[in-house]
């Protein structure tokens, strides 16, 4: 707080210390008054300004050298005086002002003097504080023609400095304080707000240093990067803020043409411009070169906040000087739009402000001048734009479709005035054309299939949340930066949005039949078209633009769709077609080969497409064409919403048919284009779609089934509908697989392939929809096991067994011996019970069995077909029937009286597979086997015991060995795979079959082997579980077994009668067989 608030008493504090500083200037004596000075209030300062100023000033104009730390105190003194009062002189401003100034220059080498950096920091300070304590009206007479000189010193020593200098700290604090001296400062109280006059009066002034200000500055702008983003921060500021007071169109309308003579000396009068036409003029032709040179430095600048003020200069010259600068209009414009999508959100942010403010005023529609420059400059570069795309790296590619992408929404509804050239249409639709070639050399794309029968059925809320998304990426072969890709969407969207869309449409139709070279790129830019149109993914800076009419909309969307889906672009040839007269696959091991599914031909049928060897970019482009079709076919969904449902009847089908394509790019798509169709239409499912769907969807596959020549995919239709719905579907389907049963007969020896796959959906699709009779099957199961484990136990007296009882319990164990031994038509034809059943008087047909469960005739319809394809010669056919096969016995379970004639039937055909075919297919012939075993019990025992077990068990004793010495790369060869399969099943049979002592002996000397530490760990394990299976079955045999093979300790007789058993007792160390055999032991405790 201040101690002298008073004049008088800070007046006989401060008098002796300016006494002392007069007599003898140091730096002691001005510290000292600086420190008498801040024990003095304000208002005392201010009436003793003059006084404590003098000291101060006679120091400064003492004439001979100085000190430099002497005259960098009294000048920091000199601010703190000036911080703290006000300049009310005309005549003290401007002396101050001279004083100050004359610190920076040498006199003798007429140059900035050579002095420390902190003497040019403090007096580039004193100075800018000055003008801050100017008093009112006081700062304006500063700026009066007579100080024309004193200003232009100033403002030259500032530039010198802002260039010259290698501190940064003093280049920005030199460019502040010009901003002082050109009223641009940022301070609330200074400068205060100028009339008309006033503004014209300086305006007048600063034209004359506005040459020197403008080149410099363009200087160091352009200068290195190194520099920091500050400076050319605070330079870019000053430049745009002094041309647009200087070129401001509103001052120079009011200008006169003569201008007055000035009431100064010759010399200050050839100083001022007036600032007519022709000076006008030439000036914006000067400026232009600077601004372009500006543009073309700071556009690539790498600091955002760069590139952001850049934006500001565009706004600020083009909103105040569209006039005096017409010339500065097209790079200007240009540096605005090729920003609009820099890498920085705050630069496009502001960008789009800007052009959405232009849009607002209408600078560039409301202004002829402004919208011929864009038109020209648009003409000019889809001039060259194919020369660019096909030259440029992609920064070049990116910084060009920027331009081109801002072009577009500046003019807006004005791009017509372009696209109705015929050669600029040409010119711009050949560089899109070019650029958006893809690369088609990818294998994997060809390579990747859909082998197994996925679940493609999803709820799209999960996708709503998220936007449209690639399912695969695409590779380009002009460009890798995916910002460029993102471009030319927004590229053609826009030219949707507000070109003339039938035009475009037509065009680019033209181009997708002239080559199918250009295919590709015409459809993907089609589909964009169609999104822009819509007004999807367009940001509309023209409000009053009127956007295509969706009547509009759904007739051309329909033109497009129908050449899409047309024969001759929808089935294209994407994969090699296989060879199913031979055994190609016989030699190839691995699961690829297990699951494999079928490799036909997309279009065989079609002669214009069969080439005996098409390449891997032919196929590879064919798919990549599909993919964009169906792509556009979900956009054009999003673009019409509820109204596409009106085309649902042309686009649905195909769109189905390339869910169930065998390449996996091609199925993930359509899947991706069902989704988008659901969001569109407001269903709530793919199950809901195709339910909704589903009559005309079964009368098209009916239809085509007849003709199946000419549509060899109609299989995969009813395919995708069965992954995809629920079992109301089975009744409308019923007719249908009936059809497809009867086209197998008829086409079994060509299409058996594509067949058996729909057929293995359905039977999948069938025990999903109906897994009740899995349960009602359980509980029999283990009421047979039950009667069966009672039959084994020695039957205790009771009192209460009637003779009915015992009669009842000797013809059930025939029955079930029957069963076993495969007399089923003796199952059939049983006697009928001594006791007639009573027969309903009121039942007209006792004798007549009621009709079938629709899925247990299919699947007994399904069972029959497998059971003579399954010594069909393609191992391929011969694999998925045993799949078939599989999920028959699942459904058919609960009906055994249609399940066990079939399975007997199936029977020989299956015993051949597992002992007599390739090993994928005696893999999948054994799982068939469990199966059964699980389902059928009984009936199955005998069969299994005579014709299968033998084989089965020499393989394992036969293998063994081999697998003992085998490596670890063992592990994946299909024959480890077979030994795992069999080991694995074969405790589960023998428990659920209840087999006998013989036959368990059999398979417990076949799996004694793998017990050994020397076999694989997996078959290993798998053995322990055959044993675990046999302890529930025959728990005494298994202990003994096991014990003699490695006994852990000896037995005693419990009496001296009692002969000991001899069992083995080697050590563990020598018995390989001695850790899983301890194990085992410990489970039968």
């Amino acid at each position: 707080m201040a101690v002298f608030d008073t004049p008088e008493a800070a007046f006989g504090v401060l008098r002796p210390v300016c006494v002392q500083l007069t007599k003898t200037p140091t730096v002691e004596s001005v510290e000292q008054l600086q420190t008498q000075l801040q024990s003095v209030s304000d208002s005392a300062l201010q009436e003793l300004q003059q006084y404590i100023l003098f000291p101060l000033r006679f120091t400064l104009k003492t004439p001979g050298p100085k000190r430099e730390r002497l005259l960098q105190s009294v000048v920091e003194c000199l601010t703190f005086v000036l911080s703290s009062t006000c300049v009310r002189e005309q005549e003290l401003l401007q002396e101050l002002f001279s004083e100050l100034s004359a610190c920076l220059y040498s006199p003798s080498s007429q140059k900035l003097a050579v002095v420390s950096e902190e003497l040019k920091l403090a007096v580039i300070q004193g100075l800018s504080t000055l003008m801050h304590s100017a008093y009112g009206d006081v700062i304006l007479t500063f700026y009066e023609p007579s100080i024309l000189p004193r200003l232009g010193f100033a403002v030259s020593l500032l530039l010198g400095l802002a260039e010259q200098e290698k501190s940064k700290q003093i280049k920005i604090a030199a460019l502040r304080c010009l901003q002082v001296l050109l009223f641009q400062c940022d301070c609330q109280d200074h400068p205060r707000s100028l009339d008309e006059t006033e503004q014209q009066k300086l305006g007048d002034v600063f034209a004359s240093f506005l040459p020197g200000i403008s080149t410099t500055l363009t200087r160091v702008i352009t200068g290195d990067f190194k520099q920091g983003h500050r400076i050319v921060v605070s330079s870019l500021k000053i430049f745009y803020k002094t041309v647009g007071f200087v070129l401001a169109d509103e001052q120079l309308r009011r200008i006169s043409k003569v201008q007055a003579k000035p009431a100064v000396e010759r010399r200050v009068a050839e100083l001022m411009v007036h600032r007519e036409a022709d000076w006008i003029k030439n000036t914006g032709d000067k400026l232009a070169i600077l601004i372009k040179k500006i543009i073309e430095c700071v556009s690539v600048h790498p600091h955002w906040k760069v590139r952001l003020e850049l934006v500001e200069l565009v706004e600020a010259l083009l909103l105040k000087c569209s006039q005096s600068l017409v010339e500065s209009a097209g790079p200007l414009l240009k540096a605005l739009v090729g920003l609009v999508n820099d890498e920085s959100p705050e630069v496009q942010a502001q960008c789009n402000k800007v052009l959405r403010h232009f849009a607002d005023q209408k600078v560039v529609v409301g202004n002829r001048a402004f919208a011929d420059i864009l038109s020209e400059s648009l003409h000019s570069l889809a001039t060259s734009l194919p020369r660019l795309m096909n030259s440029q790296d992609d920064q070049g590619k990116f910084s060009t479709l920027s331009l081109l992408l801002g072009y577009l929404k500046l003019l807006g509804p004005k791009i017509n005035f372009v696209l109705n050239s015929v050669a600029h249409l040409q010119r711009l639709a050949k560089a899109l054309i070019q650029v958006l070639e893809l690369d088609v050399t990818d294998i994997k794309i060809v390579e990747e299939r859909c082998w197994s029968s996925r679940d493609l059925g999803a709820s799209p809320e999960a996708s709503a949340i998220q936007p449209r998304k690639q399912v695969q990426r695409r590779y380009f072969r002009f460009f890798t930066d995916e910002r460029i890709f993102l471009l030319l969407r927004q590229v053609c969207q826009l030219l949707g949005y507000y070109g003339n869309l039938y035009l475009l449409v037509d065009h680019f139709m033209e181009l997708y039949h002239e080559s199918v070279a250009y295919r590709k790129q015409a459809a993907m830019i089609l589909n964009e078209l169609v999104t822009g149109a819509a007004g999807l993914e367009v940001e509309d800076l023209h409000e009053k633009h009127t956007k295509t009419s969706p009547e509009e909309l759904r007739e051309i969307v329909t033109s497009i769709l129908e050449e899409y889906t047309s024969q001759e672009n929808w089935y294209l040839v994407t994969c090699i077609e296989a060879d199913e007269d031979d055994e190609l696959m016989t030699k190839r091991s691995g699961l690829q080969a297990l699951t494999s599914g079928t490799r036909t031909c997309q279009i065989a049928s079609f002669p214009a497409f069969s080439k005996p060897s098409p390449t891997i970019c032919s196929m590879n482009s064919n798919i990549w064409q599909i993919c964009i079709q169906l792509e556009g076919i979900g956009q054009f969904a999003c673009a019409l919403g509820k109204d596409f449902r009106l085309l649902l009847m042309s686009a649905l089908y195909p769109v189905l048919e390339k869910a169930g394509d065998q390449t996996l790019l091609v199925s993930q798509v359509a899947t991706s284009t069902m989704v988008d169709i659901c969001h569109a239409c407001g269903y709530n499912s793919l199950q809901h779609l195709i339910n909704q769907n589903s009559d005309y969807l079964v009368n098209g596959i009916s239809l085509n089934l007849r003709h199946l020549a000419l549509h060899p995919h109609t299989p995969k239709v009813l395919e995708v509908m069965l992954r995809n719905s629920d079992a109301s579907l089975l009744p409308l389907v019923a007719d249908v697989v009936q059809d497809v049963l009867a086209t197998l007969d008829q086409f079994y020896d060509k299409r058996a392939a594509s067949f058996v796959s729909v057929l293995h959906t359905l039977l999948a699709a069938l025990a999903q929809w109906f897994p009740g009779t899995g349960c009602v099957e359980q509980l029999q199961e283990q009421s047979l096991e039950a009667t069966a484990h009672s039959c084994q136990t020695p039957a205790t007296p009771d009192s209460s067994a009637t003779a009915e009882d015992i009669e009842q319990f000797v013809l059930n164990y025939l029955r079930e011996k029957d069963v076993a031994e495969g007399n089923v038509s003796d199952f059939d034809d049983e006697e009928a019970p001594s006791v007639p059943p009573q027969v309903d008087e009121n039942d007209t047909h006792p004798d007549v069995e009621p009709p079938l469960p629709v899925q247990i005739q299919i699947a007994k319809d399904v069972m029959e077909r497998c059971i003579h394809l399954l010594s069909d010669r393609s191992l391929k056919i011969r694999l998925k029937v045993l799949d078939v096969l599989g999920l028959c016995v699942v459904v058919l379970q609960s009906h055994k009286n249609q399940l066990l004639p079939l399975a007997h039937r199936a029977w020989p055909s299956l015993v051949h597979r597992l002992t007599n075919d390739d090993p994928l297919a005696v893999l999948a012939a054994f799982k068939v086997l469990r199966t059964l075993g699980g389902k059928c019990g009984d009936f199955l025992r005998s069969r299994f015991c005579k014709d299968v077990l033998p084989k089965l068990a020499g393989s394992l004793v036969t293998q063994a060995p081999i697998s003992a010495r085998a490596g670890p790369v063992y592990s994946h060869t299909l024959a480890f795979k077979l030994q795992l399969a069999v080991l694995q099943g074969l405790g589960p049979l023998c428990e659920r079959l209840d087999l006998g002592e013989v036959d368990l002996n059999k398979v417990a000397d076949a799996c004694l082997t793998y017990l050994s530490t020397k076999q694989p760990v997996k078959l290993q394990e798998a053995a322990r579980s055959v044993f675990l299976h046999l302890m529930k079955v025959d728990p005494d045999s298994t202990w003994l077994l096991l014990n003699e093979l490695y006994c852990p300790r000896p037995f005693t007789p419990p009496h001296a009668s009692l002969h000991p058993v001899p069992l083995q007792a080697a050590s563990a160390q020598q018995n390989p067989y001695a850790a899983n055999v301890l194990r085992l032991l410990q489970e039968l405790r």
